[in-house]
């Protein structure tokens, strides 16, 4: 048996209940603390198992427990917690129906990736519940299988709502979606979802029924499609109604997707697969086009959407705050001595202790362009601002900066803090803080300047 890189669970994982028993779904305060993401490997030939970890390697970090034999597989199943496990369907010591058992017996559900097609293990595909059934002749089947653990282990990284008043027909679909390593959370009813959704804003998969009480499915719909909140929120519908023209319904009131019951494992897991892509898909591009390239922190675009935003929670809540410029003194001499490329070096390593001093604060950080960088000071004004920009000043001092010849460098900022002004635009806050920019600039450089500069 050998194992190799471990890595840190990016989210909780949720293990599935037993077959035939409900699922759990469990809470973060009830979360079992697992340090690492296990895959359990069943391999008999040692250079396909070599092969896959090598694939695994290169899109994940987990740790990965290789067995050759079944006897060897129900020893780790003491002492390791798995994700899932991918496992052949012909060991020297068992075959399939004995290896998928053993596997289920111990809650962990898996990829098979065999050899030959096995009709009789695909045919119980429902019943044992894989996740994916891939067999070796199949062209790039080993990237289609290092593919489908990367998704599995991504799916902790999203949180679904499953809306059922049916508590059997629901906790089929959070069972189902457990195994796969989801998020899962579960509403009885529609007006239950909506206020899950108010509460629990990062839900970004909601599967709900059409039929209920007091609210079906369509009205849900209806209601998340109207809110701009939710807009990003991916939306299937299910039901077992004969009705074909439920699908439209719900389509047109804005679900992405619709299926109906009873429920083909295989192509539920396709469309939900299909789904999680495309979130991820969006989650990706927004991610770009919200940071900043050299320095990844968020541009100015973002910025000042987000500040707009923060501004007006804050002044409903009576919170005061702060925004501040900060701006590298004499970049371009660094620029002009040591080179464009010693520059990017120089804005990387300002923006990386910039965000490390606001990491853990409510606080945001941004490059607004060139050597200039903006903060979001959230519930500082004053005193309290003007020491906390003291701190991000004395850390970027500090920094030693290494360039590419080896020349090691340090630079200085100077800093524009104003104080937020109620009923003021974005664009006025900043304009306030660049001309207290201006002025430590003009003290001499190397300092913050505030309104409080202005009266001492």
């Amino acid at each position: 048996m050998t194992a190799t890189a471990t890595a840190e669970v990016p989210k909780r994982i949720i293990r599935s209940a037993k077959r035939g028993a409900p699922a759990k779904v469990v809470s973060d305060a009830d979360t079992p603390k697992i340090k690492t993401t296990n895959i359990l490997l069943i391999e008999d030939s040692m250079a396909v198992a070599n092969l896959i970890v090598t694939r695994l390697e290169e899109v994940c970090t987990a740790k990965v427990f290789h067995c050759q034999t079944l006897a060897e597989a129900r020893k780790v199943f003491l002492t390791e917690h798995f994700a899932f496990a991918i496992t052949g369907l012909d060991l020297p010591d068992a075959k399939g129906e004995e290896i998928l058992g053993a596997l289920d017996e111990a809650e962990i559900a898996a990829i098979v990736y065999t050899a030959k097609h096995d009709s009789h293990a695909q045919s119980r595909y429902a019943e044992m519940q894989l996740l994916d059934y891939c067999v070796k002749d199949e062209s790039d089947s080993v990237g289609r299988l290092v593919q489908t653990a990367a998704r599995v282990l991504g799916n902790a990284d999203i949180k679904v709502l499953v809306v059922d008043d049916q508590r059997s027909a629901r906790q089929s679909l959070v069972e189902l979606l457990s195994r796969h390593n989801f998020d899962v959370m579960e509403a009885r009813s529609g007006a239950e979802a909506l206020t899950m959704l108010g509460v629990q804003k990062d839900v970004e998969l909601l599967i709900t029924d059409y039929n209920m009480p007091d609210m079906d499915g369509y009205e849900l719909v209806q209601q998340i499609r109207h809110s701009a909140a939710y807009t990003q929120l991916r939306i299937i519908g299910v039901t077992s109604s004969t009705d074909r023209r439920v699908s439209s319904l719900f389509l047109k009131a804005g679900a992405n997707d619709f299926i109906y019951r009873p429920l083909l494992p295989e192509e539920f897991q396709c469309r939900i697969d299909s789904n999680v892509d495309t979130i991820k898909q969006i989650k990706r591009l927004r991610y770009h086009a919200e940071r900043d390239q050299l320095t990844n922190l968020p541009n100015r675009r973002y910025f000042f959407e987000v500040v707009a935003r923060l501004m007006r929670e804050d002044q409903a809540q009576g919170l005061q705050s702060a925004v501040a410029l900060l701006d590298i003194d004499f970049f371009k001499k660094v620029n002009d001595t040591y080179g464009h490329e010693a520059g990017d070096d120089t804005l990387r390593c300002v923006a990386a202790s910039l965000q490390k001093t606001v990491t853990r604060t409510p606080h945001m950080a941004a490059r607004l362009g060139g050597e200039e960088f903006a903060v979001y000071l959230r519930g500082l004004h004053e005193q309290s601002a003007h020491d906390f920009c003291e701190q991000i000043r004395k850390a970027i001092e500090a920094v030693k900066i290494e360039l590419r010849n080896g020349t090691v460098i340090s630079v200085t900022t100077s800093i524009g803090l104003a104080d937020i002004q109620a009923n003021e635009p974005v664009d006025n806050q900043l304009h306030a803080a660049d001309q207290l920019l201006y002025m430590a600039k003009a003290a001499g450089r190397n300092r913050t300047f505030s309104e409080m500069s202005l009266m001492a």
